[in-house]
């Protein structure tokens, strides 16, 4: 079975988003040619190491608590907050405890 995308007018709830998905894994919500949305599901430890998109991103912590390094700092993002970087930022996340985090990246032309 194909996994659900948003489609346009359509309510997410992030809560429930990935329930055709076994196991609690990581899911695109939506993806255009300008932007890609995506609800990361991050196990405690899990980390995604030094990288850069090429366009600005919002990395927004929905549950749990990540650590971000980005523009030479280390921040903690606990729920509710969120981090904006700028295309082509070099930047790391790590999942403190177990997480769920949006990522929205929107494409430059």
């Amino acid at each position: 079975m194909a996994t659900h995308h948003a489609s346009p007018g359509e309510i997410v709830d992030l809560a429930t988003w990935a329930q055709d998905v076994p196991n609690e894994k990581t899911k695109v919500i939506v993806k255009t040619d300008e932007m890609e949305m995506v609800r990361l599901v991050l196990p405690a430890g899990k980390e995604f190491a030094d990288h850069k998109v090429s366009g600005p991103c919002v990395i927004h912590c929905l549950t749990g608590e990540i650590e971000c390094v980005a523009i030479g700092t280390t921040q903690l993002l606990a729920s509710g907050q969120l981090l904006y970087l700028m295309p082509d930022d070099p930047h790391s996340v790590k999942a403190v405890v177990d997480s769920v985090v949006l990522l929205t990246i929107i494409f430059k032309d």
